[in-house]
């Protein structure tokens, strides 16, 4: 009988999120560009929805009814920045198809430094997305239900549980999950506007009145300097319609092949729609003279004024309108587990965050951000107006950066016709920079500082996790010359079977390898293919190094990523061929780190192995320190350059207790 079965957690993970999904069907799992539009448009479109009440809100106190008339100054230059970042975009995805946005852009042309105060502007920005959009929805919700305002913090909480959850259950379910909500309110706006606008010109429609509301000319007048920096503020504020737009120059990678061109259909569809709500409901709003009211959006009223109160399409405009605010949220759970997996993939990031759950999503980054994003929602009680200053700060930090960085490119390329893309690059570099200057000066006062310090600690936060990586990495690296000149072969007469757990041709494996071999003859490396391109080149390897002689090595299928389950049904045959009074070593690496902090950026895979296996009687589970600092001392620190690709990098966990390990090998041998 199997001693491998399904855990509690096991069996209630695989209810929650569905069957495992294997590696090979990832490309199944991406997007189509027209189930990837809802995604990318969700945070758009959500943000057009209330960025004229926004700029109203500011232009009402000051100037009373007559703002509306100023609504079509504040909002022609916000639709100019959408045209030029819209083809900044289009280039930057031709360009850079592995996603990554401003972060890829930087590092390119200007170096770790910049591309990582792009990567930290954009995370911040990302985990507000989330914390105002989900914020915003459970202040609808409470200003529906007033007796449930004192619980909008848990709903938040809540909502933002159950997003987490349908993330984690794949791409494309949740893609056809909040899909129809998307594509409901596009719909549901686009007919509010030409309705709308058909009622004004046959003269169907008249201004709405407001009483209560004093006119321009009984309230003290703005003028001069006063009011153009009532004008800044209004534009600052409007300029929440753009957040969303650079989402798909993020995400190319999660799109169906050909990954460039779907992912630029999408980019062009979501302009064309963000560029038509936003101009038609200027229009309207313009015309029809509407001004925000403490219970009533903007949205609501037009909608009351275009089909009526009693009509069914504004009972269904409501209801998708808080749907799309709710889902805006969707947008970075998309977005921001792809920067934090190129994040990781270079090193300065968590390397946990480019490992794929059970159902090929990037699960870890998910996490990070329902963490993120709820503790936000908790420190500001779920207050939109609170955490609403924080918000589309850092994602002009970002657009600047990143049309800087093509006019940089241009300039170094100059591909065909390159003098008109970097006029237009410049231009919109110039747009962004200075609307990025406009808004943190607007902002600054009510909460925007805080971005002031969070980016540059968050830049240093990645710094520090690269430093450490690049240590264990130099460390580990050794030549193919200096492994068979320290490899030795095994000189006992214990024929125990000795199993080695390796994931590459490195210094700790060989530490592994040589330990085994004196306390056994009869050893086998066992490597979980998780990745059947990497495993091969292990394979060759191992060959190559003539370790296939002494050493078997045999590749464990591992195509739902499930080390810990692949290695014990592997362990249940060799168990099961056990002569009575034998026993088996399963040898494994762990990492000594410097701090106990450390371990986080490790998968702690060594441990997992060593409590999953503790329940075998016949198996010992022996563990082989490696300390990085100790083999960077010992060598010197040059001695171990940063190999030029790590296709062969090594285990990261290891133990404290060598003398430990050598007692439980040799109490195994003695059996």
């Amino acid at each position: 009988m199997s001693h491998h079965q399904a855990s509690t957690y096991e069996r209630f993970k695989a209810r929650v999120l569905g069957k495992p999904l294997a590696s090979g069907g990832l490309e199944e799992q991406k997007l189509t560009w027209y189930w990837g539009l809802p995604i990318m448009a969700s945070d758009a479109v959500s943000s057009v929805a209330y960025a004229i009440e926004e700029i109203l809100i500011v232009l009402v106190p000051a100037i009373g009814l007559v703002a509306t008339g100023y609504l079509p100054f504040v909002s022609a230059p916000i639709i100019l920045l959408l045209v030029v970042l819209a083809f900044s975009y289009m280039q930057t995805i031709q360009h850079y198809p592995s996603g990554g946005g401003a972060y890829t852009v930087s590092q390119d042309n200007f170096g770790k430094n910049v591309s990582l105060f792009a990567a930290g502007a954009l995370v911040l920005d990302y985990v507000l997305t989330v914390a105002v959009s989900i914020s915003s929805a459970s202040a609808a919700v409470a200003s529906a239900f007033p007796e449930v305002f004192h619980y909008r913090v848990f709903i938040a909480l809540g909502a933002i549980a159950l997003i987490t959850l349908l993330n984690l259950r794949g791409s494309k379910e949740s893609a056809r999950i909040f899909g129809v909500p998307t594509y409901g309110f596009i719909v549901l706006m686009a007919t509010l506007i030409i309705v709308g606008i058909f009622r004004l010109a046959t003269g169907s429609i008249t201004p709405l009145q407001y009483a209560h509301v004093q006119q321009a000319d009984l309230l003290q007048p703005v003028m001069g300097f006063a009011f153009l920096v009532l004008l800044f503020r209004a534009f600052s504020s409007g300029c929440s319609a753009l957040t969303g737009i650079e989402a798909v120059s993020n995400s190319i990678p999660t799109f169906k092949k050909p990954a460039t061109r779907n992912a630029q259909i999408v980019l062009l569809s979501l302009a064309g729609i963000i560029l038509f709500i936003f101009s038609g409901s200027v229009i309207l709003a313009t015309w029809i003279k509407v001004i925000p009211l403490e219970k009533v959006t903007v949205i609501a009223q037009m909608g009351r004024a275009v089909f009526g109160a009693g009509n069914p399409l504004f009972y269904l405009l409501q209801v998708f309108t808080a749907l799309i605010l709710m889902l805006a949220a969707n947008t970075a759970y998309t977005d921001l587990p792809n920067l934090l997996a190129l994040l990781g993939r270079d090193s300065f990031m968590p390397h946990q965050f480019t490992n794929r759950g059970a159902k090929l999503s990037l699960s870890n980054g998910i996490i990070f951000l329902w963490i993120a994003a709820s503790l936000l929602v908790v420190v500001f009680a779920a207050d939109v107006t609170r955490l609403i200053p924080l918000y589309s700060v850092g994602v002009f930090i970002s657009f600047t950066l990143s049309q800087a960085g093509m006019v940089r490119k241009w300039i170094r390329d100059r591909e065909r016709h390159w003098q008109t893309k970097m006029l237009v690059n410049a231009f919109g570099a110039v747009l962004t920079g200075a609307t990025f200057i406009i808004v943190f000066l607007m902002k600054f006062s009510h909460g925007a500082w805080i971005l002031a310090v969070g980016i540059p600690l968050l830049v240093l936060l990645m710094e520090m996790i690269h430093r450490h990586y690049e240590h264990v990495k130099r460390s580990m690296q050794i030549t193919k010359q200096e492994f068979l000149a320290s490899y030795r072969r095994a000189n006992t007469n214990n024929h125990f079977l000795c199993l080695v757990l390796v994931n590459g041709l490195t210094r700790p494996v060989l530490k592994l390898l040589n330990f085994a071999n004196r306390v056994s003859n009869n050893v086998v490396a066992i490597h979980a293919a998780t990745d059947e391109e990497y495993a091969a080149r292990l394979k060759a390897a191992w060959h190559d190094y003539g370790l296939d002689k002494g050493t078997p090595l045999v590749l464990l299928p591992c195509p739902y990523r499930n080390l810990v389950a692949t290695l014990e049904d592997y362990l249940d045959g060799q168990v099961d061929q056990l002569r009575k009074g034998d026993s088996i070593a399963v040898i494994l690496s762990r990492v000594v780190v410097e701090h106990a902090y450390d371990n986080l950026l490790h998968n702690q895979t060594s441990w997992s192995i060593s409590m999953a296996l503790r329940g075998y009687r016949d198996v010992a589970v022996v563990q082989v320190p490696y300390s990085y600092v100790r083999a960077l001392e010992i060598a010197g620190a040059d001695r171990y350059p940063v190999p030029a690709a790590a296709d062969l990098s090594g285990l990261d966990e290891y133990s404290r207790h060598e003398e430990q390990a050598a007692q439980i090998a040799e109490e195994a041998a003695r059996k």
